[in-house]
């Protein structure tokens, strides 16, 4: 059994909506809960489990997203019937995000100009990931493939290696894998929080699974290839963690049920281990499973719609979430040491869910004008 075009791109819409309002949630903790700031991979003895939860879910969003626009390119190639047009799409769309991440998405973090500090952080990876398969998508499927497996699975093998800040290897490595600070001068400095070397390997992957969602292609198959797919990545996850070794934290055994299995879960983002890349990826395999079986579903159509604007919605959400701390600072002052927070996690959850709706009907619209004007150009880059 085939499906049409637009049922496959409708699930793909619909998981990357999920992940985006899960972002959404974790950046709300980051705005309105940041007395209460967590560690990588966090501290169980010192994290409520329903923080501990909240921020666990939101680790789905960096691999999930970054999987399917490894997918989008390869999707974007089929409709222009050509590797070429893909890898330069690429190049400028990257060179694009790299732009914003030192601009408008810095500024939306800090609201400061000149800025001090500039985060490089996920829209700075995208960027950086997508150079990197603009290459790479030259290579043939098999050699694509063992790349993103060997940067996915191998790139834990470098965390000993370290340069100090006055050497040359400094800067580059600290882009690939080594989190830390780049000193530009003494009125900037850079952080890399999103060392790039796996996520080239995960965008690599998603292109690789492009066929799967090609024209014409099986459903029936892809969904099997999905299936098998995730599966076996969690089921990786799980053997490995139960070794407790390569490339994580150790988990151990807590004062409760709950506790141990926040340690077991308990995983590494920057940047992110091999388990924490299996479990993310696998997880988010079966979640694109079940959405293109419930196609038509309501949930589906509604999560579709965040999904198909996702840069909109992304420097959309910083700006509203910027503008209403600093409403909330400026109405109640500081009540959680130098910040104005709140005192619970569900006060969180529900300025997410409120957030979610006051958010959709914009994202709709430029969703619809997207669609409709296929004639501005640099809509497609948002």
């Amino acid at each position: 059994m085939t499906q049409t075009p637009s049922t496959r791109l409708h699930s793909i819409d619909a998981l990357r909506g999920l992940v985006i309002l899960f972002m959404l949630l974790d950046h709300v903790r980051e705005t309105f809960y940041l007395h209460m700031q967590v560690s990588d991979p966090m501290d169980v003895t010192l994290t409520e489990p329903a923080l501990f939860f909240s921020r666990t879910l939101a680790h789905l969003c960096a691999p999930v997203f970054i999987l399917l626009t490894g997918l989008a390119a390869f999707l974007y190639g089929e409709k222009q019937q050509g590797r070429f047009a893909v890898s330069a799409f690429l190049l400028k769309r990257g060179l694009f995000l790299i732009a914003l991440e030192f601009t408008l998405v810095n500024f939306a973090w800090t609201f400061q100009f000149p800025p001090g500090v500039i985060y490089l952080q996920v829209i700075w990876a995208i960027g950086l990931s997508m150079l990197a398969l603009a290459a790479l998508l030259w290579l043939p499927r098999a050699v694509l493939i063992l790349v993103g497996l060997v940067l996915v699975t191998g790139h834990n093998l470098l965390d000993s290696v370290h340069f100090a800040a006055d050497t040359w290897m400094h800067v580059p490595w600290a882009i690939l894998h080594d989190r830390g600070w780049i000193e530009v001068s003494e009125q900037l400095r850079l952080r890399t929080s999103y060392p790039v070397l796996p996520w080239v390997g995960v965008i690599a992957l998603g292109y690789a699974i492009g066929p799967w969602f090609a024209c014409g292609s099986n459903a029936a198959r892809r969904r099997m290839l999905l299936i098998a797919t995730g599966a076996g990545a969690l089921l990786g996850f799980f053997l490995l963690r139960l070794l407790n070794g390569y490339g994580e934290k150790p988990w151990a055994a807590g004062e409760s049920v709950v506790q141990t299995l926040m340690s077991f879960f308990n995983i590494t983002k920057y940047p992110p281990s091999l388990l924490f890349l299996a479990l993310t990826l696998g997880c988010g395999l079966l979640l694109l499973v079940l959405f293109e079986a419930r196609n038509q579903g309501r949930a589906v159509r509604w999560l579709a719609v965040f999904g198909s604007a996702p840069m909109f919605f992304y420097l959309l959400h910083l700006y509203v979430l910027k503008l209403l701390y600093l409403a909330s600072l400026g109405i109640w002052g500081a009540n959680q040491g130098q910040f104005f927070g709140f005192d619970s996690v569900s006060a969180v959850w529900l300025t997410a869910a409120a957030l979610s709706i006051a958010l959709y009907p914009p994202v709709r619209w430029f969703s619809r004008l997207k669609a409709r004007r296929r004639d501005i150009a640099w809509l497609k880059y948002l």
